[in-house]
């Protein structure tokens, strides 16, 4: 939905080189992901979801859109927010998720300030998104806080 580059939202310790630089790995990660093999571990998909969000400085709430076997059909930033927080609707996350016909969602939001620790907000957001997309009997298998210095992931401790 928000196409987004690393040169719109500049990690000020990386040079423009660099920047341009992730920019193609994720692009390249992004190409194989979709349609081919299925996320074969939560570290995968965290993986990927740092060096996409972290280099970040507002927040922004990011889809990974799956099939029954768990493979990538699409992924897409879908909110953007400020520098601490986005708005997330969950009408919106099911159309996409209805729009590309997946049968589960991994959903992810990086936090500019560095703090893997998810919110009270986080874990209430969470919670609407599941059971709205429950409804479509779509599953909601994980929701990631990502930093520049990992992912936390919402699943691993029960909150999913």
């Amino acid at each position: 939905m928000l196409a987004l580059t690393n040169r719109a939202y500049p990690d000020r310790n990386v040079s423009e080189k660099e920047q341009r630089l992730i920019a193609r790995a994720v692009a390249v990660l992004q190409r194989r992901m979709v349609g081919g093999e299925p996320l074969s571990s939560p570290d995968a998909a965290g993986e990927f979801l740092r060096l996409r969000l972290a280099p970040l400085d507002r927040e922004v709430f990011f889809l990974l859109l799956l099939d029954t076997r768990h493979r990538v059909v699409a992924a897409e930033m879908v909110f953007m927010g400020t520098i601490d927080g986005a708005e997330v609707h969950p009408r919106i996350v099911a159309r996409l998720a209805l729009k590309h016909n997946a049968a589960a969602v991994i959903c992810a939001h990086n936090h500019p300030s560095q703090n893997p620790e998810p919110s009270a907000a986080d874990r209430a957001v969470t919670a609407r998104l599941k059971q709205a997309l429950a409804l479509l009997d779509i599953r909601l298998l994980d929701h990631f806080v990502v930093t520049a210095a990992g992912c936390t992931s919402l699943a691993a401790r029960g909150w999913v």
